[in-house]
């Protein structure tokens, strides 16, 4: 089973509706206990970025927080996408993948089962990377 189907099960356990759409400005939408993906994602692993990031929403975020030149926005959509990494993305995977030899970036998130953006930017949250 792959990340993206995972996190489609916990959703649906969670009474948590994913539906994939035509979005014009996110990649990715929450509303209640409805989630967006944009439809013309292609990869799986990239969707389940995406998923990971607005289930973090869901356990995280409180109101609405489309506005991020407010400071409390920012915050929690910063919390959520550390659920994020957290969630399917732990330190322990990363350091398995390096003891296992993916030190390069793309075999990496290849191993990991994710999108390389997504990979960097779980680094720096991390502290490991600094780009």
């Amino acid at each position: 089973m792959t990340t993206y189907e995972d996190l489609l099960n916990e959703a649906y356990k969670e009474g948590i509706t994913v539906k994939e759409k035509p979005l014009k400005y996110n990649d990715g939408r929450i509303k209640g206990n409805k989630i967006a993906i944009r439809k013309s994602i292609e990869t799986d692993k990239e969707k389940a970025c995406i998923l990971a990031e607005e289930l973090g929403h869901y356990y995280t975020t409180v109101g609405d927080i489309l506005d991020q030149n407010d400071s409390n926005n920012r915050r929690q959509e910063l919390i959520a996408r550390k659920w994020a990494y957290e969630k399917i993305l732990p330190i322990e995977n990363i350091l398995f993948a390096v003891q296992d030899g993916h030190t390069e970036i793309w075999d990496m998130a290849e191993y990991l089962d994710v999108d390389e953006k997504f990979l960097r930017d779980a680094l720096k949250c991390y502290g490991i990377l600094d780009i």
